[in-house]
């Protein structure tokens, strides 16, 4: 698939996202806003994601408070029904707040509590090493998710097993719940220390649909070095007013935003 019908299944990701929002009165949209775009490349052109084979690849959601965008992805996928989206936090629906494995179909891990994600894939690149599994494993995190001491045990696990069937891709917005990251506890600049960590690291602009395409092929992957890419994203991306706006971590739109963030997602598909 190419990068412009990517762009067009993400905006379109991105306006049920935002109507589900909107519709529901909850919901993390900002980094939901800023993750679509890496969601979009991994399920529509990177991976291999049939849940019946043993050898898919798998996604892991480490900022699982972005779980709706996860759920929109899969609808759009066939995962879930493109209608259940509407049923998003209501009482009884399997579409909680954050995702799990045992209630929809695609997840591949529970996450929510942040740092756990990592970890976890970390474990499911080792079970693929063991058993001479080519399928990779994804995972992504917030970059304010890497304050958490679990990532770093898992950056070196990675990098002293070899696990080049692993990438991290760290949606780093700059913004975290509250502050921003250079307020809070400054990673910045990230790929450095990954570098240090013993990991092939690749920066790039996390809404350029030509360049998550070619960061995630595994044509790039550094043999014996589990990969990271660096993606410089905007949380709102889409939506002027959001955009690289801490106040929309965890905010619902009011009916005249949700007419003017509609409006500006329309017009950017045509």
């Amino acid at each position: 698939m190419d990068p412009h019908e990517l762009r067009r299944i993400a905006n379109r990701i991105r306006r049920r996202d935002l109507q589900a929002v909107f519709e529901a009165g909850a919901g993390h949209i900002g980094g939901e806003m800023s993750v679509i775009d890496l969601l979009t490349a991994l399920y529509f052109h990177t991976m291999s994601v049939d849940p019946q084979d043993p050898k898919r690849d798998r996604l892991v959601l480490s900022k699982g408070h972005t779980a709706l965008a996860l759920y929109v992805t899969l609808a759009e996928k066939g995962f879930i029904p493109k209608d259940e989206i509407s049923s998003f936090l209501k009482p009884h629906s399997r579409l909680n707040g954050h995702p799990n494995r045992v209630k929809v179909p695609g997840v591949e891990t529970n996450t929510g509590p942040l740092g756990h994600g990592l970890p976890v894939g970390v474990g499911m690149a080792k079970a693929a090493q063991l058993n001479g599994d080519s399928w990779r494993t994804f995972v992504i995190t917030g970059d304010g998710e890497m304050q958490e001491g679990s990532n770093w045990e898992a950056i070196m696990a990675a990098a002293q097993f070899k696990l080049d069937n692993l990438t991290l891709i760290i949606d780093h917005n700059r913004l975290q719940q509250g502050a921003r990251l250079a307020d809070t506890n400054n990673l910045a600049p990230l790929a450095p220390k990954l570098a240090a960590f013993g990991w092939a690291v690749e920066e790039i602009d996390g809404h350029d649909m030509e360049q998550i395409c070619q960061a995630l092929s595994p044509e790039t992957v550094t043999r014996g070095k589990p990969k990271c890419i660096v993606a410089h994203t905007n949380k709102g991306q889409g939506i002027s007013f959001m955009s690289d706006d801490v106040a929309w971590h965890h905010k619902v739109p009011n009916a005249e935003q949700y007419k003017q963030a509609m409006a500006e997602l329309e017009e950017a598909a045509r």
